[in-house]
């Protein structure tokens, strides 16, 4: 089958790591780079043997044939960029968090659906191997009807030093890790019905909070808490980036914890097994459960844009930003969010 021809807008941190999952993946060819500054674009280019290197979009996608574009740049760049390739009929792959606002995530899955091209949604979190095996055991149904859940991803990983931007955002760990973990989250549990957030900067020196706590009401009657930071304080384990999960049914538990483990306890007692993810050898050690994500969401969005069915589509994750500003919108307003409709 012929390779499907893309360009890559966006050179930095995390677009290395995107491309190294395309190429893990297989069955696509990175033609072209963007970034809007050029010499970190020809740096790039000039790593993974890429022969066209833009600082200006429009002249990219007016010169170079394409099957379609990933998008891998700020945030606040998403929705022109998504317009530019809408307009020229090419499907599009965006990075999360997809928008700047729930407005804006609307106008750019609506662009997209004018224009009859594909939107796809680089939501890697629930591609975790350990994350996608918990999935598979809940659903076996052994520990019966969950009624009660916990998400955690909580660390002292000094996350800033990587990428010293996210310390300048107005808006921090509910875009940038809330968008992960609300995700995932709907994809262990379904819809939410309502919602209460409150958040916390413990940080002084940067803009926007480092500190979430959300309980939702989702699916059939499960209670949901998701608590996350990025506090930079002292924990008697770091175990970043890993999400630990914990889920109460009316005939037994489950529990994603330390090291990879999944335990799952029953009348019949507790069985445990460990499940690692794949190591890959461009995957940051620090991020390696993250990084290995990538490749099988990649290999989704492959299908998906072969005709396919993907599962995290611009319309599904439209669900996920609601969530997102569906939590500020809690927490400035210290009220529970009944309407989710709303948003």
């Amino acid at each position: 089958m012929e390779k499907l021809r893309f360009a890559l807008f966006g050179t930095g941190f995390w677009s290395r790591f995107q491309l190294y999952g395309w190429l893990e993946t297989g069955g696509v060819e990175c033609v072209a780079v963007y970034n809007r500054t050029r010499s970190k674009a020809e740096a790039f280019a000039q790593e993974f043997g890429i022969t066209a290197v833009y600082d200006d979009p429009a002249a990219l996608l007016e010169k170079e044939r394409l099957d379609f574009v990933d998008i891998c740049t700020a945030v606040e760049t998403h929705a022109a960029l998504t317009a530019m390739a809408a307009q020229r009929g090419l499907p599009i792959v965006c990075q999360k968090p997809l928008a700047t606002s729930l407005a804006e995530a609307k106008q750019m899955v609506a662009a997209c659906h004018a224009a009859g091209v594909p939107l796809f949604v680089n939501e890697n979190w629930r591609w975790q191997h350990p994350i996608r095996q918990f999935k598979h055991i809940l659903e076996a149904g052994r520990i019966g009807k969950p009624f009660r859940a916990r998400i955690d991803m909580i660390s002292g990983f000094p996350v800033f030093k990587n990428q010293p931007f996210l310390a300048d955002l107005e808006q921090f760990i509910l875009t940038d890790l809330g968008s992960h973990t609300l995700d995932l989250a709907r994809c262990l549990f379904g819809e939410a019905h309502t919602l209460y957030c409150q958040t916390h900067r413990v940080h002084p020196n940067i803009k926007g909070e480092d500190v979430a706590t959300i309980l939702m009401h989702m699916g059939e009657d499960v209670s949901v808490l998701v608590e996350m930071a990025y506090a930079e304080n002292y924990l008697e384990r770091e175990a970043f980036p890993q999400t630990f999960i914990f889920v109460e049914g009316s005939q037994g538990s489950l529990k994603l914890g330390v090291d990879f483990w999944i335990r799952e306890t029953t009348a019949d007692g507790t069985h445990a097994r460990r499940y690692p993810p794949p190591r890959y050898h461009w995957a940051d050690p620090a991020y390696d459960v993250v990084h290995s994500s990538i490749v099988p969401c990649q290999a989704d969005i492959l299908s998906g844009l072969r005709g396919g069915h993907t599962e995290t589509n611009g319309d599904d994750n439209l669900k996920t930003v609601q969530l997102v500003f569906a939590s500020y919108q809690s927490a400035a307003q210290r009220q529970v969010i009944t309407d989710l409709t709303g948003f």
